[in-house]
């Protein structure tokens, strides 16, 4: 029989452990601000993309960098390229689900750009797709993903790879180290303005 107590707690658990760790990412995230901060002072954007519940994560950062995170500051460019459902199932319908993304990035990105893929796997062939079609156009490329950083780990220039198996755990930590990208851009361009 389910009990809800157990369950939460086991989650909570699982989420504070996961989270105790988060300080060994510092090097990678740091990485990833001073590169998205270099693209967006020379015109460059950054471009999210996912799956699923890493789909709807890219929509939320891309939002956070036009509108606001916590400051008042100029627009940011970015975008998610799991917004257009016209070019998502022309291009599913088309050609194939593979090929949603990358067919995206060919179109969009730019070498100035920081194009970062969600994928709690590493296996999703349409986000490895999608950066390696960054990649040959001289964007800067991140995945954000999990366990052992599957196949796209030899993809991104810089692999963030959360080391759990817990899908819902990865995708939480993904979103902490989002959150705090977008305070430290707004720093990093409130003090540059």
């Amino acid at each position: 029989m389910f009990n809800m107590q157990q369950s939460y707690q086991q989650n909570l658990k699982q989420h504070l452990e996961l989270f105790q760790q988060m300080a060994d990412y510092l090097p990678q995230a740091e990485t990833l601000a001073n590169e998205c901060y270099k693209a967006l002072q020379n015109g460059g954007k950054i471009v999210f993309f996912g799956n699923g519940g890493s789909a709807a994560d890219s929509q939320h950062l891309a939002a956070e960098f036009v509108v606001r995170f916590k400051k008042e500051r100029r627009a940011l460019a970015s975008i998610a390229l799991t917004t257009d459902t016209s070019i998502l199932t022309a291009n599913a319908n088309d050609y194939s689900f593979d090929s949603v993304f990358s067919r995206q990035v060919e179109a969009l990105v730019k070498p100035e750009d920081v194009v970062i893929g969600l994928t709690t796997s590493g296996t999703s062939a349409n986000i490895n797709l999608a950066l390696e079609a960054a990649n040959e156009i001289g964007a800067y490329t991140v995945a954000f993903t999990g366990r052992d950083g599957g196949k796209v780990k030899e993809i991104a220039a810089l692999p963030i790879i959360i080391k759990n198996e817990i899908t819902a755990r990865i995708q939480e930590a993904h979103m902490f180290i989002g959150h705090w990208l977008c305070e430290a851009i707004d720093e990093l361009i409130t003090q540059a303005d």
